[in-house]
């Protein structure tokens, strides 16, 4: 396998990586492991064990992973840029038509449809993660305070993570069944026959831990992340809408255990009630679009900025388009650039330890938590949807209804998300033409 056969794969997957983590993890599955043969069953679950205990989106930090493994440092910055560029170019370019002609009647009608479609879908991620997370009482109570403390007491997202991880990480000591978490298989009952990367296959010389090749990568991020914050603090000051939305992104990055689904809350708290970058509304707008478009869900950061840059008219009120590419830009960086130093620091150390690799009960607290901080999410969207003009106002009857057949056809009909949204966005905007 060629360095260009795998870029040319990778710039392929950016632009058909629909259906969320689960569908784009799936994808990377059938091509590279039953398909392609580029990696075995057992490394490719391995490295997807180690993903989806790092904050960010495992999907793409998965590409980066197998990119990097056959490849190298360039390999894997190659794989995750590629993931994420077209997701990128296309949201902002959505965006912009968002904001420029959101107001016609038929982009009205098919958001209409869009949104509700959305809350379902937030509700049945709320669903499956608790199903497969909260397999005692103990794990179903930290999801109940965590949605009581975001919901009733509105902690910021960061220490719900924090206390869960501590609760699970003194409970494991009292009570470790409690806390135990399954991975996802070793592969060992499946075979696709031999593969390039297989399971007996040795880790290359670029995948083998240096503490040299350690302190420099993290050098590098580090004078990577520090030039770009002074660059922007020092043209537009701290308090600058750029200069805060790389320091806001950059806390959100780190915080993104359980997927987009669990740090779109906080993504709100800061982008629509702290820095007024955006309206409850337009958020929901936002994750609509990110679910209609390939990438990582995570990429509706680059919708917040977009609309922060473009709102704040950082460059004028003549430049709003390329102040909302700057913001989209600034967000992407600095939610994604995390992402490559957790593979590239992280991914020997794994290589070398193929066999104990474990979900820790920290972890297995967080997980819990984030099912009730998502069903927080869930709450939020049915209220902004069903009482747009709040509960004095009219309740949305026909928003409900799409709600509730997208829910069954997510969950009874086992419809793909892109499906869901599709027929909603049709019915949305056949509704409008008659109201």
């Amino acid at each position: 396998m060629t360095f260009k056969s795998a870029l040319l794969y990778w710039l392929k997957l950016g632009f058909i990586s629909f259906g969320g983590p689960a569908g784009q993890i799936s994808m990377m599955h059938q091509e590279l492991v039953e398909k392609r043969r580029w990696i075995s069953e057992h490394r490719f679950l391995h490295a997807l064990n180690y993903t989806m205990v790092l904050p960010g989106p495992e999907a793409q930090q998965l590409a980066t992973y197998i990119g990097w493994l056959m490849h190298g440092v360039w390999g894997g910055v190659a794989a995750g840029i590629l993931f994420v560029l077209p997701s990128l170019f296309i949201l902002s370019g959505l965006t912009w038509v968002y904001l420029s002609y959101g107001d016609v009647s038929a982009v009205e009608g098919i958001l209409y449809g869009i949104k509700p479609a959305v809350t379902a879908i937030v509700v049945f991620a709320a669903y499956r993660i608790g199903s497969r997370a909260l397999k005692n009482n103990v794990l179903r109570a930290m999801a109940v305070l965590a949605f009581i403390a975001i919901f009733a007491f509105n902690i910021p997202f960061p220490y719900i993570v924090l206390m869960a991880g501590i609760i699970a990480y003194i409970g494991s000591r009292f009570a470790p069944e409690k806390f135990k978490a399954g991975g996802h298989g070793d592969g060992s009952k499946v075979s696709y026959g031999s593969a390039i990367i297989d399971d007996e296959t040795p880790a290359p010389s670029h995948a083998k831990f240096k503490w040299s090749r350690f302190i420099v990568f993290s050098v590098i991020g580090l004078i990577i992340w520090a030039a770009v914050m002074m660059m922007l603090s020092k043209a537009y000051g701290w308090e600058g809408t750029l200069t805060q939305m790389g320091w806001f992104f950059t806390k959100a990055a780190l915080v993104t255990f359980g997927g987009a689904y669990a740090v779109l809350p906080y993504v709100y708290q800061g982008g629509v009630e702290q820095y007024a970058w955006l309206s409850g509304t337009q958020m929901i707008d936002g994750l609509a679009l990110g679910e209609t478009t390939p990438g990582p869900l995570i990429m509706v950061v680059a919708f917040v900025g977009f609309v922060g840059g473009w709102t704040k008219e950082i460059f004028g009120p003549e430049a709003q388009l390329i102040a909302g590419v700057a913001g989209a830009s600034i967000a992407t960086l600095f939610t994604f650039l995390p992402s490559f130093l957790f593979i590239l620091l992280g991914g020997p150390i794994v290589e070398a330890t193929r066999d104990d690799v474990k979900f820790t009960a920290p972890l297995t607290g967080i997980t819990a938590a984030v099912v009730g901080v998502i069903l927080n999410l869930a709450f939020f969207f049915a209220y902004h949807v069903l009482w747009p003009q709040g509960f004095d106002a009219n309740f949305e009857w026909f928003a409900a209804i799409i709600g509730a057949f997208a829910f069954l056809a997510l969950f009874k009909f086992k419809q793909g998300i892109v499906t869901v949204i599709a027929a909603s966005a049709a019915i949305g905007f056949i509704y409008s033409l008659f109201i």
